[in-house]
């Protein structure tokens, strides 16, 4: 019981109101006022520039290559990774090119860059290009790029010459006593 009375006398001089007021009021003071800064008007130089040393190159009808268009386009994006493009010219230049995400092995890095060597998803690209150069000579060009490298294939590439010979045959072996005599 003498708890409940003690919990109640200062539960009720908690809530009473009380009579302090304070007396200190915060100062308050005028804004500062500052004369407007007066920076001075810049003056730029126009920089001079040297003169070229190559003319200036002009585009008109004696270019040859001035009426050279795309005649078709393509672009195919897959959501697997996969992809194919292909453009051509009006100089019968052509282009193509097809990719495929491949599973092959090879090695990996964790976070710790320790490697391991396992399945790892690699592109495979497939293409070829067409074009007559300005002597008028026809190329072709096809290309495949995978796990075994790039491997260009054309008519106009040079060709490793193959060696036909006999390879040397070793000496038939003669035994020595240690000694560099020959035991006969």
């Amino acid at each position: 019981m003498k708890l409940f009375v003690i919990a109640t006398f200062f539960a009720v001089t908690a809530a009473a109101p009380s009579s302090y007021k304070p007396e200190y009021k915060a100062p308050s003071y005028p804004a500062p006022s500052y004369p407007e800064p007066k920076y001075p008007t810049p003056s730029y130089l126009t920089p001079a520039y040297p003169a070229s040393a190559y003319p200036t190159p002009s585009y008109n009808k004696d270019n040859k290559y001035a009426d050279i268009t795309i005649t078709s386009q393509s672009d195919e994006r897959n959501l697997d990774g996969s992809s194919q493009w292909s453009y051509a010219q009006s100089d019968y230049t052509t282009r193509e090119e097809s990719q495929v995400q491949k599973k092959m092995q090879g090695v990996t890095y964790d976070s710790y860059g320790k490697e391991s060597y396992g399945e790892v998803l690699g592109n495979t690209n497939k293409g070829s290009s067409y074009w007559v150069s300005p002597e008028g000579q026809k190329f072709t060009l096809t290309w495949t790029a995978d796990e075994a490298g790039f491997q260009p294939k054309g008519d106009h590439l040079p060709v490793t010459p193959v060696h036909v010979y006999e390879l040397p045959v070793a000496p038939v072996h003669i035994p020595f006593n240690g000694k560099g005599y020959k035991i006969y």
